[in-house]
């Protein structure tokens, strides 16, 4: 103990005194990636509360590598400079904050572009399915039983395309794969019908 003292006495007395280094009697370690403060203090037969008292942290769960922390304080004379704390602190804090403002507009972002995506497409779902009633209406009346030679169904479409399914589903199937195929969209389709009089 008497070496410990006299070792601090030289290095005052060179000048060597290093803000935020505890005073004689205390034991320091520095935190490496990884590690927390109950396993530091499990390694060094103390407590969490404690080490949080002697390095005044406010939050036991943020601590960063490279930060020292007094673990031990042999006789309470533990000089812990406030000023080191403080500020790994308020770097912590306003990191935090950072981080909370960062995701909050990411959130934000995402959120309007998945409501101007849903808008666009009730948009043109809407006009989509509007063509789409027109050209049955044309076409059938909207009847899926509707014969014109060899056009059949509500769109008017050939056997050999509905290859003899003649099901309400696989007539709004096949009539949306051809026009997809054909015209890219059902409003395209209506145009074509309105130029030439079919689609």
């Amino acid at each position: 103990m008497k070496f410990n003292k006299v070792a601090l006495s030289i290095a005052c007395a060179a000048g060597f005194t290093v803000a935020g280094a505890a005073a004689a009697n205390a034991d320091t370690v520095t935190v490496k990636s990884g590690d927390t403060l109950s396993q530091i203090a499990d390694e060094n037969n103390t407590t969490v509360s404690s080490i949080q008292s002697l390095n005044s942290l406010q939050n036991i769960h943020l601590i960063f590598p490279g930060q020292k922390l007094v673990i031990n304080a042999n006789n309470g004379d533990v000089a812990v400079s406030t000023q080191q704390s403080a500020q790994t602190t308020q770097q912590a804090s306003q990191q935090q904050t950072m981080q909370q403002a960062s995701q909050q507009q990411t959130t934000q972002q995402a959120s309007q572009q998945q409501t101007m995506q849903t808008t666009q497409q009730a948009v043109a779902s809407s006009s989509e399915q509007a063509a789409r009633d027109w050209i049955a209406s044309r076409e059938s009346g909207g009847s899926y039983t509707a014969q014109n030679g060899n056009y059949y169904g509500k769109y008017q479409l050939s056997s050999a395309y509905l290859g003899g399914d003649y099901s309400a589903e696989n007539q709004e199937r096949v009539a949306n794969s051809y026009v997809l195929n054909r015209y890219g969209s059902w409003a395209n389709a209506k145009s074509h019908w309105l130029q030439n009089g079919w689609y």
